[in-house]
């Protein structure tokens, strides 16, 4: 038995480390604005008539210059949220401006990426997201991940980043503005029972695959719907995503800001937003 776990450890550590090392750095010539701008009518046709999608306040978004945009993350892996989002900045600045959204590796690289490479999804990582910011584009990160966009239905209206500040950071390594982005309905899509956490855990898949969550959800079309690897049919909830003001960190909170306190300011400030939107809903799915 000794042998045998000593084998799986070792086994374990070296899958995790062809993972790591792996992450494909992101090429940012894929981002096609021909291939984005010949697709914007039909996906934007899709969006409005099946999630009555409503993008607010874009105008709070620095119109020239990186900027960083911090969105809580919702509706598994079909994350709905970014679709919208993406269609929204490319439809109001035009497909011209450089935009890029951090997604986990595996959905980079899984089967039929290509689309989403082109419309400028690149790889989650530090590398990355500094190589993004130092061209001048705008940058979507999602700090809650696959902790937050997992979450239980009925947290659905939680801003939950699990702690994570290394959005913060980048923006004071890279000087740029920071731009929280709230969005609504995406977590009620499906029903999220679980994220699974034991499940990872039980697999090793957050040293394997640098997952958090395993997701357990009931989704159309499998019912029971583990990890949402084959994805699902989501149903036609609507969606409204809005750009809250930009945030100067060093203007606001000085050379060297505590980042603690930062966070739990961002946190709050989203939160706010999200229960105002909260408030708007008479009822789930159909707004």
């Amino acid at each position: 038995m000794g042998l045998l776990t000593s084998l799986t450890s070792t086994a374990g550590s070296w899958v995790s480390q062809q993972v790591s090392s792996r992450v494909p750095l992101g090429d940012l010539d894929e981002r096609d604005p021909d291939y984005i701008r010949d697709r914007l009518p039909l996906v934007w046709l899709l969006a409005s008539l099946w999630f009555r999608a409503e993008a607010r306040h874009l105008e709070r978004i620095p119109a020239t210059g990186p900027v960083l945009l911090v969105g809580n993350h919702s509706g598994g892996n079909m994350t709905p949220d970014t679709l919208v989002l993406t269609l929204a900045f490319t439809s109001y600045f035009g497909v011209e401006r450089r935009f890029y959204q951090l997604a986990h590796n595996l959905v980079v690289q899984a089967p039929g990426a290509g689309m989403l490479r082109k419309f400028g999804t690149v790889a989650a990582s530090h590398e990355n997201a500094h190589k993004a910011l130092a061209t001048g584009a705008a940058l979507l990160v999602y700090p809650g991940g696959d902790h937050e966009v997992f979450r239980p239905s009925w947290q659905r209206h939680v801003v939950d980043f699990g702690g994570r500040k290394g959005f913060l950071r980048l923006a004071l390594q890279e000087g740029v503005p920071i731009v929280p982005v709230v969005g609504i309905g995406g977590q009620e899509t499906a029903l999220f029972l679980s994220r699974g956490e034991w499940l990872v855990k039980l697999l090793r898949l957050d040293k394997t695959f640098r997952l958090k969550a395993l997701s357990v959800s009931l989704a159309l079309p499998w019912g029971v719907n583990i990890g949402d690897f084959g994805l699902h049919v989501p149903l036609p909830a609507k969606l409204v995503v809005e750009a809250l003001d930009p945030i100067d960190l060093r203007e606001r909170y000085g050379d060297d800001p505590d980042l603690d306190v930062v966070y739990d300011d961002v946190i709050a400030t989203m939160q706010a937003a999200m229960d105002r939107l909260a408030a708007e809903r008479r009822f789930p799915v159909l707004g």
